[in-house]
This record gives C-alpha cells, sequence and structure tokens, in this order.
C-alpha cells in the first residue's frame, strides 16, 4: 500500500506485514514544544537489487538538499531539484511535492513555507520538512521525510547571507537499504555527523528512561 504515496488505511485494503518487504511508516505527532512529520522506509529481509538502489538514491536527494547551500530569498522550487537529481540520473521520479511548512503545535502541513511554487522564499527561522521519494506501483513505496529548519549557513565570502539547513529529526536510516557504493565521500561524511548527533541527543534521554534495549538498538543502529 505504500505504493500509494497518499494511502489511508481501510478494512477493505489493509492487510498483515510481512519480513519479505518494504514498510514506509509516516510518523507524526503535536507536542506543546512543536509538531512532528517524520517518514522512514525499512526492509527486515532481503530487500531486491531495485529497491535497495532507489532507496539510496532517495536519502541521496535528501543529503543532497539538507546540506545545500544557498543564497537568502531563494525560492525553494528553486533549489527542489538537487532532491530528485540522484533519481534523475537513473530515468526515476516521484510524483509529489518535496516539503512543506510545519507548525509549532499548528498545521502539519502550514502554508505557505514549501517547495512548490506558489511557495514562498525561504528565510532562517522556517521549518520545513524535506521528503524525496520513490514509487513502484503495485510493488513498494520509498520515502525519507526529515524535519529542517532554515538557519543562516557559515560562509568565506559574500555580502549578503547564505542559508542551508538543520535537520532536526533525529531518526536513524535503514542500513539494511543503504548501496555504500552509490554514495559520494561528502555523503557519508554527513551520515556519519549525523548519527553522531543521534547518539549525543537520544542517547542520553534513553538511558535517562532506562530504556536499555532501544538504546542498545539505537547505538547499533548509528555505527560509522
Amino acid at each position: 500500500n505504500a505504493a500509494l504515496a497518499h494511502y489511508s488505511p481501510s478494512n477493505g485494503s489493509s492487510r498483515s506485514l510481512s519480513a519479505r518487504e518494504m514498510y514506509l511508516f509516516d510518523t507524526g505527532g503535536q507536542y506543546l514544544d512543536g509538531t512532528t512529520d517524520i517518514t522512514r522506509t525499512v526492509h527486515w529481509g532481503e530487500p531486491t537489487l531495485l529497491q535497495k538502489e532507489a532507496y539510496t538514491r532517495v536519502l541521496m536527494g535528501n543529503i543532497d538538499l539538507s546540506r545545500l547551500i544557498f543564497p537568502s530569498n531563494t525560492a525553494g522550487r528553486t533549489v527542489e531539484s538537487f532532491a530528485r537529481r540522484a533519481l534523475w540520473d537513473v530515468g526515476l521520479n516521484y510524483g509529489h511535492g518535496t516539503g512543506h511548512g510545519i507548525g509549532n503545535f499548528l498545521s502539519v502541513h502550514e502554508w505557505p513555507v514549501g517547495f512548490q511554487s506558489n511557495n514562498v522564499p525561504l528565510e532562517a527561522g522556517m521549518f520545513t520538512s524535506i521528503e524525496p521519494g520513490y514509487y513502484q506501483d503495485g510493488e513498494f513505496g520509498i520515502r525519507i521525510e526529515d524535519i529542517a529548519l532554515v538557519v543562516e549557513a557559515q560562509t568565506e565570502g559574500g555580502e549578503k547571507p547564505f542559508l542551508t539547513f538543520k535537520v532536526v529529526s533525529l531518526v536513524p536510516y535503514d542500513r539494511n537499504l543503504i548501496d555504500l557504493s552509490l554514495l559520494s565521500p561528502e555523503q557519508i561524511r554527513y551520515l556519519n555527523s549525523y548519527y553522531e548527533r543521534i547518539r549525543a541527543h537520544v542517547g542520553p534521554e534513553l538511558r535517562r528512561q532506562r530504556l536499555e534495549e532501544a538504546y542498545a538498538w539505537l547505538q547499533e543502529n548509528t555505527e560509522p
């Protein structure tokens, strides 16, 4: 059912999960200090070569847009293609937007921030999702969605400030689906830095709550 990008469960279409297929879960909640909207895709068995390559290229697009440095007052639509480039290289694409604004205990899809043609230019302080994907009709769906804060970038020169994204959702990606041979050294460094942040922020909280099984899982899934 994840091959349908906006699938809603029903008694007629829902079915049992198995370890022989991909599983996409789009999660989120409303909290007093913010709203979450995070999607991960996993495979507990042996993914096919297409599934693994497609997932890796979706991840590459997520990373490329997340680490992009761009001029202030840039419209989201101008940089949106960075999330698609790794897929476009092999003739793949996805049929939904690359991201949307996220409210602070407000709307999960918060207008007017995002990457569509009718969204406002990006400014420091905005929260947006970054969520490339790929969907094979009748087979499987992949989406990797993070929440990112628009922040000023540290650049060596230039008069006007440049911007970049700081990913604030701290959830590991599925190592079982990553083909490391496709990743650039810069993308691998980004992943390792991201995993270090997850360990530093989430690990102590799991220990504080005495969630040792979850802590062990986190350590295993954030190894360099």
